[in-house]
């Protein structure tokens, strides 16, 4: 019997699950959004909402509890040096969950997990993203239309050797070709 066993198992061993759980606060501090299947995005939020608190404390006490669970010097200082500020006034609620359908593969339901407030530096990050990929594309094309410029150079410069060459070669063949064949050639024609 399950009596009073707090939290789903998501058939997972239990270091794996804290490993999970650990994964995902890492990603959604970094992120400030994440999407996952919904019972994981529902038992991440009691994990993440601890560890923000901690960080609202701010002592060297909670910054190490953090890190024992955290692991990732990065998140912890993302955590304390930019979520904890914002959430000072605020007490609990630091998550939502927003339902976004089945996934398509295994009809999953899919949800998005993420921090009350950032919605803005979400928008304003993947704007960068798009940003940069805007201007890759456009210097991969530039590069593209500068190598191509090049080998059509390239291949001007060979057509223009290429006949001089050609003409040598037809000079070569006409000499070593005996005569006498070319007549057996049309004695053949003749007699058909």
């Amino acid at each position: 019997m399950r009596h009073r066993k707090k939290g789903k198992q998501l058939t997972r061993t239990t270091s794996h699950r804290k490993a999970l759980m650990r994964n995902l606060a890492n990603q959604l501090f970094e992120h400030k959004e994440i999407k996952t299947t919904t019972i994981k995005a529902k038992e991440a939020r009691p994990v993440v909402e601890r560890l923000i608190t901690y960080a609202k404390k701010g002592d060297l006490h909670h910054r190490r509890l953090a890190f024992d669970f955290l692991r990732q010097k990065t998140s912890i200082k993302i955590l304390f040096d930019e979520i904890a500020p914002v959430y000072m006034e605020r007490h609990g609620g630091y998550t939502r969950v927003l339902k976004l359908g089945r996934r398509q593969g295994d009809a999953a339901s899919i949800a998005l997990l993420q921090l009350v407030g950032f919605e803005k530096a979400v928008e304003v990050a993947k704007a960068v993203k798009e940003e940069k990929k805007k201007a890759k594309k456009k210097a991969a094309e530039v590069k593209a239309k500068a190598s191509e410029e090049k080998d059509m150079a390239e291949a001007e410069v060979v057509d223009e050797e290429k006949p001089s060459r050609k003409v040598k070669a037809k000079k070569e063949k006409t000499e070593d070709k005996p005569p006498e064949k070319k007549k057996i050639k049309k004695d053949k024609k003749d007699g058909k």
